[in-house]
């Protein structure tokens, strides 16, 4: 079994104070995992941020509305097949290791960035354009849904039991701060082209940038040695021969679990950093400008947020973050998207920056929280079906249906019922699961 909790195999945690790692390999591996975050985030990130520009390109001809929405279904489409990624690459890193299928993820995520930044438009090729944009949105997604699971579950064996909540956290943070430099790329390019010579070769130069990114990321993995609880499983011939389906058959509650945990994280995760600053640009009739600048300060608040909430986890349990968190999100999403609507741009910043904040405190200890539900043996195949479920049925959709939803209600607030709604159910799923941090466990 892990060195890691399982709820449901109490009294194979070490210590707390058991002694980890030399310092210089936990920052080594924290690095080496989070890089590869932001490698795939800044992706998204980029994504979301240019869609509008996006529907125009490949979606011309249609109202605004419209290609927005048809921008956003190609978003969504790549999330679909996320879960196969998640059991493919899952079941992989538990049979090889974590160390060379995450050196596999990060080269074909990087690899389908930079040929999206490649492609041909509408205009040269016609609807060929769009049907290449969907199948490399189909592999960037595949690949990513290995990417979180290994990441997490690297960082989670080598960190000390004392620390794991914060350590974990830098991997989330790394996503938030792919977020980030998405949105300042976009930013830059917004303040400084034209529409006209954004929709001609602007929107391109973000997805480029991902080939260089790629490489580092790639060198560091490299260097990396494997975790030292699959080194040893591995050593002693433990290894599972069937990952996924022991994982399934014996961990069917942690994959639920971790699900639940997701939903909310996924959900308002890509309503607020992803659907929020095309909807500010949109229906609330901002500035390009304007949104771009929200992104920034919202997303840097929520990276200055995560690694202290994920130490909190470590000192008073996952538990009592978590389910704060789905509270302070019941409580005043409404609020905060109706002062988003007012048309003070201050007033939408700092709307969107509450928004964040509240999602930086539950992201600090959920990534930690869903590994110490599973075993080595299947850590990296529970975590990412699991996950990956919850990406694709709440996350990769939440920007086309909040879109559809306003456009259906007319209410420029209704997005804040989606966030309220999988809050609600996430709150459930904090109550029903055993805390699981260890120095909470044994006090």
């Amino acid at each position: 079994m892990s060195a890691i909790r399982n709820p449901t195999s109490a009294g194979n945690d070490p210590a707390p104070d058991a002694p980890g790692p030399a310092p210089d390999t936990l920052r080594r591996a924290t690095v080496g995992a989070t890089i590869g975050s932001v490698v795939e985030w800044f992706d998204v990130a980029v994504y979301g941020y240019l869609a509008a520009v996006l529907g125009q390109v490949f979606f011309p001809g249609s109202d605004p509305t419209t290609a927005l929405l048809s921008s956003f279904a190609v978003f969504g489409v790549a999330f679909a097949v996320r879960p196969l990624g998640g059991i493919f690459f899952g079941a992989l890193g538990d049979r090889i290791g974590r160390q060379k299928t995450l050196a596999w993820v990060i080269i074909l995520v990087s690899a389908a960035t930079l040929c999206t930044g490649l492609l041909p438009t509408y205009h040269s090729i016609g609807l060929t354009a769009p049907v290449l944009l969907v199948i490399l949105r189909l592999l960037q997604g595949f690949s990513a849904g290995g990417e979180m699971g290994g990441a997490s579950a690297f960082v989670a064996e080598y960190a000390p039991a004392k620390r794991r909540g914060y350590l974990v956290s830098w991997v989330e943070m790394g996503c938030i701060l792919g977020f980030l430099l998405g949105s300042l790329v976009v930013l830059v390019l917004n303040t400084s082209l034209t529409a006209d010579e954004m929709e001609q070769w602007g929107w391109r130069v973000p997805f480029l940038m991902a080939a260089p990114l790629g490489v580092i990321g790639l060198y560091i993995r490299n260097k990396l040695e494997e975790t030292p609880e699959f080194a040893q499983l591995r050593s002693q011939g433990k290894v599972s021969k069937r990952p996924l389906t022991e994982s399934v058959t014996r961990h069917w509650r942690g994959i639920l679990r971790t699900a639940g945990f997701a939903l909310f994280q996924n959900a308002a995760l890509y309503v607020i950093l992803t659907f929020v600053p095309s909807h500010q640009e949109g229906p609330l009739g901002y500035s390009a400008s304007m949104a771009s600048v929200s992104s920034v300060v919202s997303m840097t608040l929520v990276c200055l947020m995560i690694p202290p909430t994920g130490a909190l986890s470590d000192r008073i349990g996952r538990k009592p973050v978590l389910g704060g968190a789905c509270v302070l999100a019941l409580v005043f999403s409404y609020p905060l998207f109706l002062l988003m609507d007012t048309g003070n741009p201050t007033l939408a910043i700092v709307a969107h920056t509450g928004l964040g904040l509240i999602l930086g405190v539950f992201l600090g200890p959920t990534l930690a929280a869903m590994n110490e539900l599973f075993s080595t043996r299947v850590r990296y195949g529970g975590f990412s079906l699991g996950y990956n479920f919850s990406v694709s049925a709440f996350g990769g959709t939440a920007p086309f249906l909040v879109t559809f939803l306003v456009s259906r209600t007319d209410m420029n607030a209704s997005p804040a019922f989606y966030v309220m709604a999988a809050s609600a159910i996430t709150l459930g799923v904090v109550f029903a699961t055993p805390e699981t941090a260890p120095r909470r466990v044994r006090s």
